[in-house]
């Protein structure tokens, strides 16, 4: 699903180089539920930009989901990314004048999928969250708590390959952070490929596999043997 050769990033600052990450290989396969985790600087944020294609490597090559997307130019990367990835961001990015529908149809707009079969497909979304019976409201209407749920249904609209999630209970408090996480775990018995990018390691812990980096090296690569279910 995911498999990353030494890959290598680099950050110019003025004359000087910060290797963001050094030679890394990464391979996630279909179906796993990984956490990303590492403190500020360490190079987990710049390998879920990677993973996501919302940026540029300077060595090595990048397969997702059979298909090398090293060198894909911007919009290519952008039509991959719509085809192949969901985004569950901390701050949710909701657009805040759209409802809850159309919020969660909006990347189908970018796909080109017809009125019907749109409305069609974010009110099974919105039911899989469960907030179907919220779809004419706005975010400013909703808790925290629905707003991430609302995030994930517009992540999970276009059926992705890969969800990606960036601090997704980050806002959160540790009762909605549980929510949050079980849906997560639900996709993932599901047939969904989970990426998290977390810094709680009580967070990690619902997933089946941490990946921990350190001064932009993978430092622990663990299978999760008792995963905890929610």
């Amino acid at each position: 699903m995911i498999d990353l050769k030494n890959v290598v990033k680099i950050h110019q600052t003025g004359d000087e180089e910060l290797i963001a990450l050094k030679n890394i290989s990464l391979h996630i396969n279909e179906g796993e539920f990984t956490a990303i985790m590492g403190p500020s600087g360490s190079g987990k944020s710049t390998m879920m930009n990677i993973l996501g294609l919302l940026d540029r490597f300077d060595e090595g090559d990048y397969i997702l989901n059979g298909k090398n997307v090293t060198h894909l130019t911007s919009n290519e990367s952008a039509h991959v990314r719509n085809k192949n990835l969901g985004f569950v961001f901390q701050s949710f990015n909701l657009m805040p004048r759209m409802t809850l529908l159309e919020n969660v149809a909006l990347p189908m707009v970018y796909a080109g999928v017809p009125a019907k079969e749109r409305k069609e497909r974010a009110l099974e979304a919105l039911t899989q969250v469960g907030l179907e019976n919220r779809i004419k409201h706005r975010p400013n209407a909703i808790s925290g708590g629905q707003k991430q749920r609302v995030a994930i249904a517009r992540a999970i609209v276009n059926k992705p390959a890969v969800l990606m999630a960036d601090e997704p209970t980050g806002n959160l408090d540790s009762k909605t952070t549980l929510e949050i996480m079980s849906i997560f775990q639900r996709l993932n018995r599901e047939g969904t490929t989970v990426v998290m990018v977390t810094h709680e390691p009580d967070v990690a812990k619902y997933t089946k596999r941490i990946v921990s980096f350190k001064d932009g090296e993978i430092q622990d690569d663990q299978i999760i043997e008792k995963q905890k279910i929610i």
